[in-house]
């Protein structure tokens, strides 16, 4: 039998008459995973429609005409060698054919172009997952012998096919290198396609999430592709990580309850009724279970037990970046620059080693390689807008160099400039007009003192990252204690915006909150309440007013359990969140008892002082100024001995900045109704006889 004529016979075996389908149903096409340092893998998809009766028969008759394309295709590579030209390009017209499939997701991606010997091999697979992934030799090696280990071994019906551990700091490449090993083994024929479905286990932190979670859990591994990942089980409720260890110990864990599949996918409980397909556990379903971590198998075993850990098929470990290794890697993205230059803007890319130190200088622990391939990004942002700046795009020569820390450009031989000047000025947050907010309040210098460090330590930690130096975190959870009105809450909305405004959050919203909105109103319900709050504060300032009110006693069980909450929180996102406690010194004292590792979360505790006579008065002007008035100077003195005696007597019952507040709003209300009796008066004048004084 020919060529064409096995092309026939395996075209009539996948395709019916008419150029329909066989078992009912027609591929989706496949979407190849982002070829980026440190990208994440696509979400799962949400079950479309309940697993039908055919469709574990269309699964295999696929993967049965994948193997036959694939002996095809070795059959067609070794006659390419000795044909003559008609027969060549014959067998290319063929070749088209099998790419043409790959676009209709009847064929892995790259499989029409990968060499006959590598199909369904793993010989060769690391080091070519390592042109693409650099710095982490070890790291790669680990992964395939991972993912070649069940062919090896071979796989045990439902059970799971291999269980994974991926785990290193952040930014190392953990993800990107599954996605690029996953992606190249749909190529060879070893994966039926690249896909793979990811569960984020923070967003079940408690009891209530159990349906959220079983629903999530059985459509991940009743859906589409061989491989279900699982990021930060840290923050998963502990019952929820014992179902998940059931599944890699066990290969199976049973439900509390019966559940039926709807025609979307979605699980109802069916309760005791006797329902046919009841679902009563759940199964692996022959997939890689893999977990991603920042921590090893010690940790691992604290929460998943010591069988979980000693189910895992395999440990894999990302290591931090070498100067080198973040050199190649720098190298390469500017290799790759060049070429999207050259095509996107008729331009000639010219760099040396200066420009690629200085590519490779912007990694930093937390965004890891992602922030190198961000640093290239900007810089073709800058020159397309350099390009669009001209009447038409020109081919030349653009250099880059480095001068004095700055990357600068020229084309076709100009002047350096700048390469950020081309680019729109990057909003600062308005640092400038909140430092000059903070320093127009009056008194509170330790304070400002404070919050004004915690910027120059951001700057330096940025010049480390530059030099290529470890960087470290600095822990800005804060303790305001004072009296009331002595600015707790002004200075924490002002920290909040100075955070965000110098680069220490991504977000910069405050969030504030008592003692109503953490607790719940019966059993169960504070702890999804207490987290549904620190989600909304993420990337930003957590304020709780009167926080010693969560404490109440060791009997105040509902407290104690946001307390806890408040606590687990703070270290599961130790860095996006910021915590701020605010309350009187005595009961703020009391309160940081209520919890062991709550003092220790709080290393910054600042007193904030009653105000002076003196200040209230200059407070008291500046509230007058901004309201467009202005005190006369005979105020002055009966201002001062009424301040002086309400904070002699009990400042913290005198109010402090508010008892300023409400005298000039009484003065205010005076004023008004004596203009009425003398209306040629100055509007804008407070005088000695316009104030009143509680005494």
């Amino acid at each position: 039998m020919g060529y064409n004529d096995d092309w026939e016979s395996l075209m009539n075996s996948v395709f019916g008459p008419g150029g329909r389908m066989r078992a009912g149903g027609t591929a989706k096409k496949e979407a190849r995973p982002a070829e980026k340092p440190g990208a994440k893998p696509a979400a799962p998809k949400p079950a479309g429609s309940a697993p039908r009766a055919e469709a574990p028969d269309l699964n295999k008759a696929l993967l049965e005409q994948q193997k036959t394309l694939d002996k095809l295709l070795k059959k067609q590579n070794e006659a390419l060698r000795g044909q003559d030209a008609s027969t060549r390009q014959a067998l290319e017209e063929s070749r088209q054919l099998l790419r043409d499939m790959e676009a209709d997701g009847l064929l892995a991606q790259g499989a029409a172009d990968i060499p006959a010997a590598q199909l369904g091999s793993f010989e060769g697979l690391a080091a070519e997952v390592k042109q693409t992934v650099l710095g982490q030799d070890d790291y790669v090696d680990a992964l395939v012998r991972a993912m070649r280990r069940p062919f090896v071994l071979g796989t045990d019906g439902q059970k799971a096919r291999n269980v994974i551990l991926l785990w290193g700091p952040p930014g190392t490449g953990r993800h990107f290198a599954l996605e690029e090993t996953a992606r190249r083994m749909a190529a060879r024929g070893l994966l039926q396609s690249g896909q793979m479905a990811r569960m984020d286990l923070a967003l079940y932190p408690d009891p209530g999430a159990e349906k959220l979670f079983l629903q999530d859990l059985y459509a991940a591994l009743n859906g589409p592709g061989e491989m279900v990942l699982f990021d930060h089980y840290e923050s998963c409720c502990p019952a929820f990580l014992r179902t998940l260890a059931s599944l890699a110990v066990k290969g199976a864990a049973p439900l509390a309850s019966r559940y039926l599949v709807n025609r979307e996918g979605i699980l109802i409980d069916a309760g005791t009724a006797l329902a046919a397909g009841a679902v009563s556990r759940i199964t692996p379903r022959g997939k890689y279970l893999i977990f991603f971590s920042h921590k090893g198998r010690e940790e691992m075993a604290g929460l998943l037990g010591a069988g979980f850990v000693a189910a895992l098929g395999d440990v894999c470990q990302t290591r931090p970046f070498t100067a080198e290794s973040l050199q190649a890697l720098a190298a390469r993205l500017l290799n790759d620059l060049a070429r999207l230059c050259a095509r996107q803007l008729k331009l000639t890319l010219s760099a040396g080693e200066d420009v690629r130190d200085y590519v490779a200088g912007q990694h930093t622990g937390k965004l890891g390689a992602a922030a190198l391939s961000g640093c290239c990004e900007r810089i073709f942002r800058a020159l397309s807008e350099y390009c669009l700046r001209q009447d038409r795009f020109q081919p030349g020569t653009a250099a880059l160099e480095v001068r004095d820390g700055v990357l600068c450009f020229s084309v076709n031989g100009s002047a350096p400039a700048p390469l950020a000047d081309l680019l729109p000025a990057v909003w600062d947050g308005g640092t400038e007009e909140v430092r000059q907010e903070l320093d127009a309040l009056v008194g509170l210098d330790e304070v400002k003192e404070y919050v004004f460090g915690l910027a120059d330590n951001v700057r330096v930690q940025k010049r480390r990252a530059a030099a290529g130096l470890k960087t470290a975190s600095l822990s800005m959870h804060m303790i305001f204690t004072g009296n009331p009105g002595t600015g707790k809450t002004t200075i924490a909305r002002l920290v909040a915006r100075y955070l965000k405004a110098i680069g220490a959050l991504r977000g910069g919203q405050l969030v504030e909150v008592s003692r109503g909105d953490l607790v719940g109103r019966y059993t169960g319900h504070t702890a999804p309440l207490t987290n549904s709050v620190i989600e909304s504060a993420l990337g930003g300032v957590l304020f709780i007013d009167e926080a010693y009110s969560l404490y109440r006693g060791e009997q105040d069980s509902f407290g104690l359990e946001a307390i806890d909450t408040l606590v687990k929180g703070m270290e599961d996102h130790r860095e996006d969140l910021v915590v701020i406690l605010a309350g009187y010194t005595r009961e703020m004292e009391q309160f940081l008892t209520a919890n062991s590792g709550l003092a220790s979360r709080f290393p910054n505790q600042i007193e904030f002082p009653d105000y002076t006579a003196d200040q209230l008065l200059d407070i008291t002007a500046s509230l007058a100024a901004a309201r467009g008035y202005r005190l006369d100077d005979s105020c002055t003195f009966p201002l001062l001995g009424y301040y002086q005696r309400r904070q002699a007597a009990d400042s913290r019952t005198a109010g402090n900045g508010r008892l300023a507040r409400n005298t000039l709003e009484k003065a205010i209300y005076n004023q008004s109704r004596r203009l009425v009796a003398e209306p040629d008066a100055p509007l804008d004048l407070i005088q000695a006889g316009d104030l009143e004084f509680d005494e």
